[in-house]
């Protein structure tokens, strides 16, 4: 810190230190070595209970159920989008051999997009948690029956050999 040039600047430079001294003492000695270092940008924030979990009458826990799953949905979004622009980049970028090049993100991409349409497809905009507990509950039933989504449906003998 430079030499105060003046009795006045001599003045504000001790009632700074005096209010900020022990401020910036306090901050360094004991709130910093106390902090969780985080290796990422955004904080991480605990889990709360999921849909199941709530009783049917606990309104706090099925809106808390519900700001998750639209949070975990957001994520989802940027997650497959982003995936989608590094194909889009990697297409241009790499011009002729895109085709070789490009073809791991392509799968990433869409194996990606396949989960999010498996797990947040056909809800709607206005999807909350229990509608997609009820459509997990729905696929889960159905792959139970029919054999996985996609497959066809079984045959009358080979559902009727599973019971």
């Amino acid at each position: 810190m430079p030499e105060p040039r003046s009795p006045m600047q001599s003045f504000a430079q001790s009632v700074q230190n005096t209010i900020d001294g022990p401020i910036t003492w306090f901050r360094e000695t004991i709130v910093e070595p106390n902090q969780q270092k985080y290796n990422w940008y955004h904080q991480r924030y605990r889990r709360v209970p999921t849909i199941d979990q709530c009783y049917t009458d606990d309104a706090v826990c099925r809106f808390e159920a519900d700001q998750q799953f639209r949070r975990d949905r957001m994520v989802d979004n940027e997650i497959v989008n982003i995936l989608r622009q590094r194909f889009e980049d990697c297409m241009l970028y790499e011009a002729p051999d895109h085709i070789a090049k490009c073809t791991p993100l392509l799968e990433t991409y869409e194996k990606a997009s396949e989960n999010w349409f498996v797990k947040y497809g056909d809800l709607g905009g206005y999807a909350n948690a229990k509608t997609c507990y009820m459509k997990q509950k729905h696929r889960l039933i159905w792959e139970r029956r029919h054999g996985p989504v996609g497959s066809g449906m079984k045959s009358e003998d080979t559902v009727g050999s599973n019971h």
